[in-house]
């Protein structure tokens, strides 16, 4: 696996997607307002699709989208439980201390009540994103095989997720996941600049969501290839 061959071919794709094509780039973009067509659009790259497949069969796309936030839904409910826990938790025992101590604002100068509620709340948040990353370390590749194999229960087929994570290497498979953050981290950074421009950043920022979506898509689905063998060589 190469990692910067998948970045850089990635990237010629999503590009390609949608250079001189504008008529598709329009549609793209109305799709990611109607967001659940361009999580559709996702799904068929995840199928292997090259080049950029075309936007059709627009309820075939919707019901894909729906399953893969469905997908996802399912794949969070620990991580909404854990926030709920806690967070209920934080939010009953501060009722409760204010009621007791003359209301909001003595709990919150009085730090031996406020502290022990808030750091039981952030210790509540630090288990709900490590658990979120690991989730999303199986997540990633179950939603791929559901794409793949065009069935919904593939995306939690855990003896297959776990054997195709095994074939691309788990730090292999970690490590290109980091670097994906960052690199999508850099370009949010980005964004949020030309976002920042009056007037036009909007605009400019709905442009660059198709094809920022359609990287990552494209990166996820050659990271879950490189768990396939090799065709063999014809000569």
């Amino acid at each position: 696996m190469d990692i910067g061959n998948m970045l850089s071919d990635s990237l010629n794709y999503a590009i390609d997607a949608v250079w001189q094509k504008w008529a598709r780039w329009i549609l793209l973009i109305v799709s990611s307002i109607i967001f659940p067509l361009i999580l559709g659009y996702v799904m068929e790259i995840y199928r292997g699709t090259k080049p950029a497949p075309e936007l059709q069969h627009w309820g075939k796309l919707f019901i894909d989208g729906l399953k893969l936030i469905v997908a996802w839904i399912i794949y969070m409910i620990p991580v909404i439980a854990v926030i709920l826990i806690f967070g209920g938790w934080a939010f009953f025992s501060a009722m409760q201390q204010s009621a007791m101590y003359g209301g909001p604002d003595a709990l919150f100068m009085n730090p031996d009540l406020f502290i022990p509620i808030l750091g039981g709340f952030l210790i509540g948040l630090v288990v709900a994103i490590v658990l979120a990353i690991v989730i999303s370390l199986i997540a990633t590749i179950g939603m791929i095989r559901m794409a793949r194999k065009d069935r919904f229960g593939e995306a939690f087929n855990f003896g297959g997720i776990f054997e195709t994570i095994s074939r691309i290497g788990w730090g292999s498979y970690i490590v290109a996941l980091i670097i994906l953050f960052l690199v999508m981290l850099v370009f949010s950074i980005i964004i949020a600049m030309i976002m920042a421009i009056p007037y036009i950043g909007w605009i400019i920022y709905f442009f660059l969501l198709p094809p920022l979506t359609i990287f990552e898509a494209r990166y996820l689905t050659e990271l879950y290839e490189s768990s396939e063998p090799a065709a063999p060589v014809t000569t």
